[in-house]
């Protein structure tokens, strides 16, 4: 079985325009998995999140997993319209989504749950969502179907700590993984890095994106999710 993400340098690299999404999805790829890093926003002129994704495009994940990455903006509507129009066209197995959380510390955070409501601060674009909802009618809360926990427990990344979290902030970042959650039936993940530094590099974060990632496909290999 070959597991085809997204990728961007290498043979098994592609980087994914939202315009170019209609013409992947009638390739003849058994797995499309797309991750998915953000662009800049507020005082993160480069943002992490987007640079981790294209180091591990450069890094790959292996000779069986192809991966597909995308960049999304800061913003609600555009980004949702980005990832609903991937899960309808690419179909992809598993989509992760990757993040920055602006803190000073090395950690490397795992998302368990998207929420609904809350969201009442404006996007890059000065818009908020209607009543602060991301799906009108929609359950409070989803859960991703692959065992965060679980990938918590197992990995071990160099220089830097794992954590598990059940809040990914009512931002753009949980507004996103929400909508990947309902409409990929759960078969999401969400990843929040930290910005880059002196300390925190490119290809430390890819790395460490690596290691995870690989864990979580584990999960959907052994039928887990």
């Amino acid at each position: 079985m070959k597991w085809d993400l997204v990728k961007m340098a290498k043979k098994n690299y592609h980087l994914v325009p939202s315009s170019s999404l209609e013409a992947i999805s009638q390739t003849n790829c058994s797995f499309w998995n797309v991750f998915k890093g953000f662009g800049p926003f507020r005082q993160h002129l480069v943002n992490s999140s987007w640079e981790a994704a294209k180091e591990l495009a450069r890094i790959g994940l292996g000779s069986d997993v192809d991966l597909h990455i995308m960049e999304l903006p800061v913003a609600y509507k555009k980004a949702r319209e980005i990832v609903c129009q991937a899960w309808a066209t690419l179909q992809p197995q598993v989509m992760i989504h990757i993040g920055l959380v602006s803190t000073s510390k090395a950690i490397i955070i795992l998302e368990q749950c998207g929420k609904n409501k809350g969201y009442k601060e404006k996007d890059a674009c000065g818009f908020c969502p209607e009543k602060g909802c991301c799906v009108l009618e929609g359950p409070e809360r989803i859960d991703s179907t692959i065992n965060l926990k679980c990938v918590w427990k197992n990995v071990q990344v160099e220089g830097m700590d794992v954590i598990f979290s059940r809040d990914a902030g009512r931002y753009v970042c949980d507004y996103i993984y929400y909508t990947s959650l309902y409409y990929g039936n759960g078969r999401a993940a969400f990843i929040h890095v930290p910005p880059l530094s002196q300390w925190v590099t490119a290809e430390l974060l890819g790395r460490a994106l690596q290691t995870v990632i690989l864990e979580i496909l584990k999960q959907c290999k052994q039928g887990i999710m």
